[in-house]
């Protein structure tokens, strides 16, 4: 079954009726009333019960017409109610994360959320999508950029967040040493008492072990003409390693700069992706998984 999310509240009308929630009863009530132009799907509700209604009408291009076919698309069994009034009715994202989190079973979550607008989610099942990234500093940045984007993201089917961290501290302690060399000042500090140095304040040739990627190993032959004892902290370069890639995923990668690659279930955005970037970057995951959704 496909996932629906209306694109706009206005679809959906929200409505208490004095009949029981069946097909037969509701099609009785609301077959050859006049319904909005705008109007696609009716929340009926009766004491504590719901059920969720597809509904045509007999034109769009008067304010009002007569409906004309009803459509039982969840009965009371199956849909639950949640007032949510954080929640954007209209970001599927946010949608998919009440519907996951109050009402997991359901096969229709009628959410009445922010300014008090009432919309749903059929069939939620969100895209999990793994997010690697390398920390500190945290928040991970792209995990953050995901979060908040997915919190804003009308155009993006539901997705949620799988992260991935690679602890810079964790893989510097893969190769001990008395002095570390980071890309920047940004990146965090070694375990163990450990001298830090950051390679973008280009500080005195030292014995450092280089916690950095291909980019940074490029820049300190510049700087020093020589190829320093390294750690790999690219995550696109740590996930290959692990393997192959069968989950969606969302990475980044200093060798890019405004481009956006892809590897089988992988997507990669540059290391200082814009926002836009990362929207660009979970619509191709979406795509590549196939989603199936409809942004009614």
């Amino acid at each position: 079954m496909t996932s629906i999310t209306p694109l706009r509240y206005r679809e959906v009308s929200y409505t208490t009726v004095d009949v029981p929630l069946t097909p037969d009863a509701l099609t009785g009530l609301l077959l050859g009333r006049e319904a909005y132009r705008r109007t696609r799907f009716i929340v009926a509700r009766r004491g504590e019960e719901v059920a969720l209604l597809r509904v045509n009408k007999a034109s769009e291009e008067p304010l009002f017409s007569p409906i004309v076919a009803v459509e039982l698309l969840a009965g009371p069994a199956e849909t639950v109610f949640v007032h949510a009034p954080e929640v954007d009715v209209g970001v599927p994202s946010q949608m998919g994360e009440v519907a996951d989190r109050s009402a997991p079973a359901a096969k229709a979550v009628v959410v009445q959320g922010r300014y008090e607008h009432v919309s749903f989610i059929f069939e939620p099942a969100p895209l999990v999508v793994r997010v690697a990234e390398v920390a500190p500093p945290a928040p991970a940045k792209l995990v953050d950029q995901v979060r908040r984007m997915l919190e804003v993201g009308e155009e993006l089917p539901p997705m949620s967040i799988e992260p991935r961290i690679f602890n810079l501290t964790d893989l510097a302690a893969q190769r001990p040493a008395d002095r570390y060399l980071f890309p920047c000042r940004g990146s965090g500090a070694a375990a163990g008492g450990a001298v830090v140095d950051y390679l973008d304040e280009r500080p005195p040739k030292a014995d450092w072990v280089l916690v950095g990627c291909e980019r940074s190993a490029q820049i300190y032959r510049h700087f020093y003409g020589s190829d320093p004892p390294t750690v790999e902290m690219c995550p696109r370069e740590l996930l290959r390693r692990q393997g192959p890639v069968l989950v969606p995923t969302l990475t980044k990668c200093c060798r890019l700069e405004e481009t956006i690659e892809s590897e089988g279930q992988m997507v990669v955005v540059p290391w200082g992706a814009t926002l836009r970037h990362v929207a660009d970057g979970l619509a191709q995951l979406a795509e590549k998984s196939r989603v199936a959704w409809v942004r009614a």
